[in-house]
């Protein structure tokens, strides 16, 4: 699909579409409009059999429509699907249930049924309550204020004094549920643009600004909103400082949060299976490789239930992140030819939704796959997905633009193109010095590329064990553990030195680690999350 397509909304609208939601789109509008050939059934079907979107295509199949006319069909159209998909997923959707009651209430109140609105509104705040949606109960609760505040309607002192209290609690709820998804939102576009702190003034910054928005009293943080935001937040917080222990502890504390409360994975099925892709990214990090299987298990296990394939973006994300957690298993067990046999799978499914894939998502993805590319000493195929990446945007992820290029500098040296390599060594250092990318490991890594240049393979081995020597003391250093996070520089030069393939080395490590008995808290999984 070409990129015209995806920048239709009908036609992407269209696209995502099921067999279900069509027929019962054609079904809503034959109802209410008692016409069998109305325009917008026509732009319908002729949209819908377009392989990518073509406005002079379009405009062929749709005789006596001219351009102008075109542009207002469309947007009738957009309008028309969205409220046939509306009546039609309203009982599946907890927010459209609400909004219904909501938009209920006031047009009783309109017609002045004061009373009938009322106890609409009283559906509403009990639906509300039930499923945590105090924004919605703020909105009840106002408009509840209102027809009391107006009219009289012979309700108790105890039950209009008992509103305005819960008016204020509602309020200040909100405020801190406000606060802190503010601040998790604002972390996590941090390092969706920078990637992990870089140094100690990356650090500083963090802290203070961290420190700035967190609540100073905790006792006051309760409800299941106000901890999942605050989760997410130390979340986001510790995994930009790369504090892997923490992030691992707030990561089981989020999902947790959801086993104490089961009936909200329903609920908030994303935040839900973005705590369970957080989760995996720690055992990731911490190299957790028990604990890695059995939580991606319990994933898989989620991703064939009803509430998982309840809605399209459901589904998606769940396949999305278990086919990352897939690809960080081989990466982490040095699986590299075998983790190949997944990647054409992989890709199709990233074909099948590509309307529905952010940039920074195929980032990440083209990443994963040269490394393992890389790995599996398949280094042409490796040079070609990180072309990708350094031929593409680079408004996103500043710390992945500049391993992927130190990546595609070190296939290349790989390939023996030492004729290229003394002023690709100069372009990429230039680069991550522009983007104060560069650690002490790096450093240590482009003085041995430059020396190396001119040295025979007799001359080479000692050299490797001097930057062998240099950069594993680095291995605990936080500040530099952000490049052993993307590039497993130690055991690139471990193999060199030892005169191994790069999986053997690394599934060799595997392996020791997981007969170790491993030190972190006991997590508790959702076992059922339908």
């Amino acid at each position: 699909m070409t990129s015209n397509s995806s920048a239709d909304a009908l036609f992407q609208l269209i696209c995502s579409l099921e067999k279900s939601e069509k027929r019962h789109f054609k079904l809503y509008i034959k109802r209410s409009s008692g016409k069998e050939d109305l325009k917008i059934i026509q732009l319908f079907d002729a949209l819908d059999k377009l392989p990518e979107y073509d406005e002079k295509q379009l405009l062929k199949k749709l005789k006596g429509v001219t351009k102008p006319q075109l542009s207002n069909l469309k947007n009738h159209l957009y309008k028309q699907l969205l409220a046939s998909l509306r009546l039609l997923k309203t009982t599946e959707n907890t927010d459209l249930q609400l909004s219904e009651h909501l938009d209920h209430a006031r047009l009783l109140y309109n017609k002045g049924l004061k009373i009938q609105s009322l106890r609409i509104l009283e559906k509403a705040k009990e639906l509300a309550k039930t499923n945590q949606k105090f924004n919605f109960l703020a909105q009840v609760i106002s408009l509840e204020k209102k027809i009391e505040t107006l009219h009289i309607t012979r309700s108790t002192l105890e039950k209009t004094e008992h509103l305005t209290e819960e008016a204020i609690e509602i309020s200040s709820h909100i405020d801190r549920v406000t606060r802190l998804s503010n601040l998790a939102l604002l972390l996590y576009r941090w390092y969706v643009k920078f990637g992990h702190a870089r140094n100690a003034h990356d650090e500083k910054d963090i802290r203070a600004f961290f420190k700035s928005y967190i609540p100073t009293d905790r006792s006051a943080i309760q409800g299941f909103y106000e901890n999942l935001y605050l989760y997410q937040s130390y979340c986001w917080y510790a995994f930009i400082r790369q504090d892997f222990l923490m992030y691992y502890r707030y990561s089981v504390k989020w999902i947790n949060l959801f086993e104490e409360n089961p009936s909200m994975v329903a609920v908030e099925t994303g935040h839900f299976v973005k705590g369970m892709h957080n989760l995996l990214n720690a055992h990731f990090d911490l190299r957790n490789f028990r604990e890695f299987q059995g939580t991606l298990h319990k994933f898989e296990a989620f991703s064939k239930t009803p509430v998982a394939n309840h809605h399209d973006n459901f589904r998606i994300q769940t396949s999305i992140y278990i086919n990352v957690a897939r690809l960080n298993w081989h990466l982490m067990s040095g699986t590299f030819k075998e983790g190949l046999a997944i990647v054409p799978e992989i890709e199709a499914r990233l074909k099948e939704y590509e309307l529905y894939v952010d940039k920074h998502r195929i980032l990440v993805f083209n990443y994963k796959i040269a490394t393992l590319y890389f790995g599996a000493e398949q280094y042409g195929t490796s040079i070609d997905y990180l072309q990708r990446i350094i031929n593409g945007s680079q408004d996103l992820r500043n710390d992945l633009q500049c391993y992927a290029r130190l990546l595609h500098l070190m296939a290349h040296y790989e390939l023996g193109n030492f004729d290229i390599m003394e002023s690709l060594t100069k372009s990429v250092y230039r680069f991550m010095a522009r983007m104060k990318n560069l650690t002490v490991v790096e450093e240590e890594m482009f003085r041995f590329l430059k020396r190396s240049f001119s040295l025979s393979p007799r001359q080479l081995k000692p050299e490797l064990e001097k930057f062998l020597d240099k950069i594993k003391h680095l291995e605990k250093n936080r500040f530099e553990t952000r490049a052993f996070a993307y590039l497993d520089v130690i055991s690139w030069v471990e193999s060199k030195v030892y005169g191994k393939s790069l999986s053997a080395v690394i599934h060799e490590k595997h392996q020791l680690s997981s007969r170790k008995a491993l030190p972190h808290p006991k997590e508790k999984v959702l076992q059922k999350a339908s």
